[in-house]
């Protein structure tokens, strides 16, 4: 968070989502009853170090600053504190330098999302009014607070029968390397798979029913193709570029598998037709590019309702690139900064992006956005909130030149890029039904694996070659009277 933004927030009164604390050496007491209320009701931003009226006098203690963070993260994370855990990422923000750095004026801005679930804290709900935090205590507020998530949000939709054998192979380390590259320490980092499922609510019980299980978010998070396709067979992101060929095409791309691969797909489409211009901010250089497609993309794959059957769409024209996503409008109309209120669609799945480093903390795309769009694209966004979610950049004239690649040279590059992504799709597939095959059949022949797959001999064992020179699989014994193993 920035100053400027800091500022924006300390000029109003506390209300509903916002809420100021003084905080000088140590957390509130309170502090989680309101973490909890936010949770339970539509977020909103606490800042420790300010007084009741937002004026910021002595902020927070930088000689306690830091461990003060680190117990927000870790009580936040606690399952026997707040109850489903929900981690928190809070930022120090500075007020104003000073010639010391122990003089300072810093204060802690905690961001808290609105959350699919019910929380507690400390075994007490908490619910939040323009009056401040309250505790729900009788079965019936409690009861209204289970029905009103339940209604609102489907990424907490349990599918019993998921198993972690239908996630895609490497996908829970590929999304733990990218949360290590964020943050070294990461408490998750600690966690075994199952932990880590339950720690970032994406396998849970619904304590209505009894039914326990693998969610909906988990699914669209590490699911294999063939078995989201199973679960939802009208999922796909239909990504086209018309900038020759407008009434057909002349570059084609699918998305329709989990949603970790799925962002680097899109982001590659988008590579692949729009130069990255050189910008600088202050004296730092900065990929308008990525600036404004990482915002297109994130909002496409965690904001999406998932339980909605029409496509997603991203079409690239001369003018202008248009983007629109299944979605449930909270209010129908066009979305700026000045009246804009931050609520997921997929808390969940938003705060797992958030924690790999693909999204940031909940309102801040619609600001850069409309920040960086105007810089890169030479036109302000439209963002519509409606059944489907649209976001249309309108290209400037005086940009289209610079920014359009030629679609004949181009697309004959691409193509080839798309077959071969085709192709390292259809080995991919091949290579995980392999390694199901042997943990089924840790005996089966090469030619069983054959009759097995539907491929030749010689198929088979170049996907040995390969998945032994990966480390995945290894042979021990002989060729005759051995077996296979898969290496974890």
């Amino acid at each position: 968070m920035t100053q400027e933004e800091l500022k924006q927030i300390t000029s109003q009164s506390e209300r509903r989502t916002i809420e100021y604390k003084e905080a000088w050496s140590e957390l509130p007491s309170n502090l989680f009853e309101t973490v909890c209320a936010f949770l339970n009701r539509d977020g909103g931003v606490i800042v420790l170090g300010a007084h009741n009226d937002g004026t910021i006098t002595e902020g927070v203690n930088p000689r306690a600053i830091d461990q003060m963070c680190k117990n927000i993260a870790n009580i936040s994370n606690n399952v026997e504190q707040l109850k489903p855990s929900f981690l928190l990422q809070p930022e120090i923000v500075d007020i104003h330098e000073s010639l010391s750095a122990n003089n300072k004026t810093q204060v802690i801005v905690i961001q808290v999302p609105a959350s699919s679930q019910a929380h507690r804290f400390k075994n007490k709900f908490f619910d939040r009014s323009v009056d401040g935090d309250f505790e729900l205590r009788t079965d019936a507020e409690i009861s209204a607070l289970y029905l009103r998530k339940s209604t609102l949000y489907t990424e907490n939709t349990i599918f019993p029968y998921l198993r972690i054998e239908d996630f895609k192979h490497g996908i829970v380390n590929k999304a733990r390397n990218l949360i290590h590259s964020m943050r070294e320490n990461h408490p998750w980092l600690e966690l075994d798979d199952m932990e880590l499922f339950r720690q970032a609510n994406l396998y849970r019980r619904d304590v209505r029913t009894g039914e326990e299980g693998f969610t909906l978010a988990a699914l669209m998070l590490f699911g294999k193709d063939e078995v989201i396709q199973s679960a939802l067979p009208y999922y796909k992101i239909d990504c086209v570029l018309r900038r020759v060929n407008t009434d057909r095409y002349d570059d084609r791309f699918t998305s329709f598998g989990n949603i970790i691969d799925g962002y680097s797909e899109l982001m590659s489409f988008f590579e692949r037709y729009f130069p990255d211009t050189f910008y600088m901010e202050g004296d730092q250089r900065v990929s308008l590019r990525n600036k404004v497609f990482r915002e297109v993309v994130s909002n496409m794959l965690i904001h999406r309702e998932y339980l909605n059957p029409s496509i997603s769409l991203i079409d690239i024209r001369q003018d202008h690139v248009l983007i629109q996503n299944a979605n449930r409008p909270l209010r129908a109309g066009v979305i700026t900064p000045d009246n804009y209120t931050p609520h997921p669609k997929n808390p969940h799945l938003a705060n797992f992006f958030v924690q790999m480093g693909r999204a940031e903390h909940l309102g801040t795309g619609v600001r850069n956005l409309y920040h960086y769009a105007p810089i890169y694209l030479g036109s302000e966004p439209t963002i519509t909130d409606d059944d489907m979610f649209r976001i249309r950049l309108n290209i400037a004239e005086s940009k289209r030149a610079e920014l359009a690649i030629s679609a004949t040279e181009s697309t004959t590059d691409s193509s080839e890029k798309t077959r071969e992504k085709t192709r390292e799709k259809t080995r991919e597939k091949t290579r995980e039904k392999i390694i199901q095959a042997v943990k089924e059949n840790p005996v089966i022949t090469t030619n069983g694996l054959a009759k097995t797959l539907g491929i030749t001999v010689k198929g088979v064992e170049w996907q040995i070659k390969d998945l032994k020179s990966r480390g995945i699989i290894r042979r021990v014994g002989p060729a005759k009277g051995g077996h296979w193993e898969i290496i974890e």
